[in-house]
């Protein structure tokens, strides 16, 4: 090894002591003919000193030195002197005056200062990923990854997990998102892809019968990105056999439990066990799948009050068959118009045509829909929602999940406002009982929530065949203050459930037979129950860290447009190459 000590291990304990170490120059200081430089690795900081007086030569070389240089350094570990101490560093009591120096590379002046956490813009810092992660926030969110990867390893070990790698290179069975293509040399017009996720092979692992599976899974979706999403990211893969929705639910619980005393002991957990809401209470309460619980204001619905209102767009929403909804939010009266504006278009958004509202002022209720509604009406509203002088009264009247998405998001920004989401508690949630189907925007036709595989509740089973659009499945989401963190579900068994399922969602025989005929054979030869979740590990890590998106706890992120600007991908590939893999570009 080139160095005895790291920069970060030594204290007042090993005075006297002659030690090497290695690192980068963090800063440098020159004092009256004194050099002093703070070496840096990943595990710390070290103040070492090169005074002409214990050796001219070293000094010299010194006197070259510039920030982000390589160095390896040999002195003797003095004690500082009296009041020069540094309780903030690991090594604040020493400093070690060097004798011997040698500049194991030198640096340019770096596009971004290391030695402080400065605003850079972000695809400057991604371009030159390899300095940005020597900054001591981004290499302690890497330390944190690392760590909690290993304990989550151990605990599902303890629980008598197998960890089981499945293959990267997978068939095509397009489950929702679209897929990474991989063309085939050998196989010319087929192609692999990239897994989403290890759904469909971790489920004939159930049927293997290794009844306890778990893997950190890589997984690849060539989809539009945002600052919680990448192309390829990292997940905790789950299956369980013989098991109910409780029992995946239970060691998730115990799982997340444990690794937020042991990396986030400073916060508090808001509820244990976690609670649990089905997906029409929590888009009826807090307009969002995923509701950030940390904080009330709650949604109510006034259907029942307006449905016969002269206001159009309150009736002409219950008419078609949508609801009205609104959100009381306290002290929000002092709202200025411009701040109700930038409300309106938060709600416009995500789908709303507006956002109406009562002020609650000391003269009385102001609102434009007074003019509108009847004295009893506004009065039944009042009571409703409990509103009060100096409260604001937000109304969303559409179909049930935009009206609902709408106030939801506002919700959110009313929140943030008013700094109701407290960064010391963690507020863990389960949201059960999604839809088993949703329609597709574009063809009207019925699609998968979740995924194909996913079990209708058996109280529901009966709705498969006449209204399929009113069953629930056994799926449920992990929401941590507002973000889900992971999902998962029971799965079907049954080859012929699984085929009333491909039905529905209008997949032909032949197509399932081509698409998942190696999953509906497997079925026939016995499956078990079984079920599983998938926790994102960037966004866990992310929550723990706080940080904003999980560019900032992984290593090598693809930007918002899903490019690599360290490594210059995606890139253009040298036409040989692409002819030896059977293509051929279009345009």
């Amino acid at each position: 090894m080139l160095r005895t000590h790291t920069c970060g291990e030594l204290t007042a304990k090993q005075i006297g002591k002659k030690v090497t170490l290695c690192g980068w120059v963090h800063r440098r200081r020159d004092h009256g003919g004194v050099i002093f430089i703070d070496l840096r690795d990943r595990y710390g900081l070290t103040q070492v000193v090169f005074d002409p007086e214990v050796n001219k030569s070293a000094w010299e070389t010194a006197s070259n030195v510039r920030t982000e240089f390589v160095l390896k350094v040999t002195g003797t570990i003095r004690e500082r002197p009296e009041g020069q101490t540094n309780p903030r560093m690991e090594t604040g009591e020493i400093e070690i005056y060097i004798d011997e120096i040698v500049i194991l590379n030198h640096a340019k002046t770096t596009p971004f200062e290391i030695d402080q956490e400065k605003h850079v813009n972000e695809e400057l810092r991604l371009k030159y990923r390899y300095l940005d992660l020597r900054h001591h926030r981004l290499q302690k969110n890497i330390i944190l990854r690392h760590q909690l990867i290993k304990a989550i390893r151990d605990f599902m070990d303890k629980e008598d997990f197998l960890e089981i790698e499945t293959p990267i290179l997978i068939k095509g069975t397009p489950e929702g998102s679209r897929e990474y293509l991989v063309p085939s040399r050998l196989y010319p017009g087929n192609f692999y892809v990239l897994p989403q996720s290890p759904q469909q092979l971790k489920q004939l692992l159930m049927v293997a019968g290794m009844d306890r599976y778990f893997q950190i899974a890589r997984c690849f979706r060539d989809e539009d990105q945002r600052g919680d999403r990448q192309p390829e990211f990292t997940q905790l893969d789950v299956e369980m056999s013989f098991v109910e929705e409780k029992d995946v639910m239970c060691v998730t619980e115990r799982l997340l439990i444990e690794l937020t005393k042991k990396f986030a002991p400073d916060k508090k957990i808001l509820k244990t066990p976690f609670p649990a809401i089905s997906w029409k209470e929590a888009m009826e309460r807090y307009g969002s799948d995923k509701p950030d619980i940390r904080f009330a204001m709650e949604i109510v619905d006034i259907s029942d009050i307006v449905t016969k209102s002269e206001f159009k767009v309150f009736a002409g929403a219950i008419k078609k068959g949508g609801v009205v909804k609104a959100l009381r939010v306290e002290n929000g009266a002092q709202f200025a118009r411009s701040e109700i504006d930038a409300l309106e278009e938060v709600a416009k958004a995500h789908g709303a045509k507006g956002l109406a509202y009562f002020q609650y002022k000391k003269e009385g209720i102001q609102s434009p829909l007074l003019k509108f509604l009847k004295p009893e009406e506004v009065e039944a509203v009042t009571k409703k929602t409990g509103a009060k002088t100096g409260d604001i009264v937000f109304f969303g009247a559409d179909e049930f999940t935009t009206a609902c998405a709408a106030l939801g998001q506002v919700r959110l920004a009313c929140a943030d406002k008013f700094r109701l989401r407290d960064p010391d508690v963690f507020a863990y949630l389960w949201v059960n009982e999604f839809p088993m189907f949703e329609r597709d925007k574009e063809t009207g036709g019925l699609t998968a929530m979740h995924h194909p595989f996913t079990r209708p509740m058996d109280e529901d089973r009966a709705l498969l065949d006449k209204k399929p659009e009113k069953a629930r499945a056994v799926a449920y989401d992990i929401i941590l203050n507002g973000n889900e963190i992971g999902g998962g579900s029971i799965r079907i068994h049954e080859p012929d459930l699984q085929k009333k399922i491909f039905n529905i969602l209008k997949i032909s025989d032949r197509d399932a037979e081509i698409r998942f005929g190696h999953m509906l054979e497997a079925f026939s030869y016995g499956a078990p129950p079984h079920g599983g979740i998938a926790p994102g590990i960037d966004r866990i890590v992310m929550l723990f860290a706080g940080e904003p998106n999980i560019r900032e706890v992984i290593a090598f992120p693809k930007d918002q447009k899903a490019k690599d600007l360290t490594l210059g991908a995606p890139s253009v590939i040298p036409e040989k190459q692409i002819r030896e893999a059977n293509i051929k570009i279009l345009n």
